[in-house]
């Protein structure tokens, strides 16, 4: 089946189109993975910052206790 010149040219819009579409998408996804690694990472960097901050409460609540019975010591 043989094209005019203008089908020809119609059909290589088509295709160019297509071939953009798909280069589009692929930069979407790899996009998307890349923001889902950073989500993930500043998730674990979080539950880090969490865990320290757990850790500092408890030592603040120790101290505090210490600090109670000095003074309870004192009060004596």
């Amino acid at each position: 089946m043989a094209f005019t010149a203008g089908e020809q040219i119609i059909m290589a819009i088509f295709a160019g189109t297509l071939a953009a579409i798909v280069y589009s998408l692929r930069v979407l996804i790899l996009v998307e993975r890349r923001i889902a690694r950073l989500d993930e990472n500043i998730e674990k960097l979080v539950n880090s910052v969490l865990d320290e901050e757990i850790k500092i409460e408890e030592e603040e609540k120790k101290i505090e206790k210490k600090q109670e019975e000095i003074l309870t010591k004192r009060k004596k």
